[in-house]
């Protein structure tokens, strides 16, 4: 059987979300009633959930364990309408996972064990240099979605390879504590960078009351492209031809984890269907609401 011809590339992080919800206001050492659930997530797939929705097909490059989670999260991934044909699966490291804790007042905490993405490395791209997605002499033209949960080591050689030279790479940080890695891509000539407002004070090591003084202090800072959000307030979009504005939909938020995987996706699925800079932006905003209000389903 012949694999289907990807709309994008998802890079990154492919794993199980636990995630426990409550309507109660919390803090350090609450013990409240709530649901806990197990979904597929990590940023690569929560972008690729998103773009599935909007009738793209991408393609999982990622690591996922040969073990009974692992096999069940391909199965999922599969009858979402992603490729995993590309998948690298190890026999020796465990698939990851990632827990949080939501409140009424928001993301409590959080942790991220991305140890077998991270340890495996330069493998999970191997397609792109080994003929199956393109090499060195016909490498990959497209849409790349690239996530900060890879090595600054992995990512700093994404962003001086040849195989990655010709594409179009949307780039996230997987959170706050891991948004410096982002910098080993700030140079690349087609990057355009997906952050909040906290995580791109961080790139910058600088404090920003809005979302349009950051991504235009990224942009300063070598970013080809950038899009800021900033919760409830305007998103900025700040490129070669200058810095838009936009307000997000005000809506009842239900839940926080994956907003902005989701804004970004949406984002990219607007633009891949021919809208301009500030439809693009007003269409991520409007998916991103709809995404944390519960409209649109996990």
């Amino acid at each position: 059987m012949t694999t289907p011809t990807p709309d994008i590339l998802c890079i990154g992080s492919v794993l199980w979300d636990v995630i426990g919800r409550s309507a109660s206001h919390m803090r350090v050492g609450s013990d409240v009633p709530g649901r806990i659930t197990r979904l597929p997530g990590g940023v690569a797939m929560n972008i690729a959930m998103t773009l599935a929705r909007f009738g793209l097909t991408p393609a999982l490059l990622t690591a996922i364990g040969r073990d009974p989670e692992g096999d069940e999260l391909i199965a999922e991934c599969r009858s979402q309408g992603m490729i995993t044909d590309h998948v690298y699966r190890s026999d020796d490291l465990p698939t990851d996972v990632y827990m949080a804790i939501e409140g009424a007042n928001g993301l409590i905490a959080a942790i991220a064990d991305a140890h077998s993405l991270e340890a495996a490395g330069a493998k999970i791209v191997a397609p792109l240099s080994d003929g199956r997605l393109g090499h060195a002499d016909t490498p990959w033209s497209g849409l790349i979605a690239l996530d900060g949960n890879l090595t600054t080591e992995l990512l700093r050689d994404i962003a001086h390879s040849p195989v990655f030279r010709d594409s179009d790479l949307r780039v996230a940080p997987a959170s706050p504590g891991k948004a410096e890695r982002l910098l080993a891509l700030m140079g690349h000539p087609s990057a355009t960078f997906y952050v909040n407002r906290e995580e791109a004070g961080i790139i910058c090591q600088d404090s920003f009351a809005t979302a349009k003084p950051a991504a235009e202090a990224m942009r300063a800072r070598g970013a080809h492209r950038v899009l800021v959000t900033d919760g409830a307030g305007k998103a900025a979009l700040c490129g070669p031809d200058g810095t838009l504005t936009a307000k997000p939909p005000e809506v009842l938020v239900t839940r926080v984890t994956g907003a902005g995987d989701t804004f970004m996706a949406a984002h990219i699925a607007a633009e891949a269907r021919g809208e301009g800079p500030q439809a693009a932006l007003d269409h991520a905003l409007r998916g991103a609401a709809a995404y944390v209000s519960g409209e649109m389903p996990l």
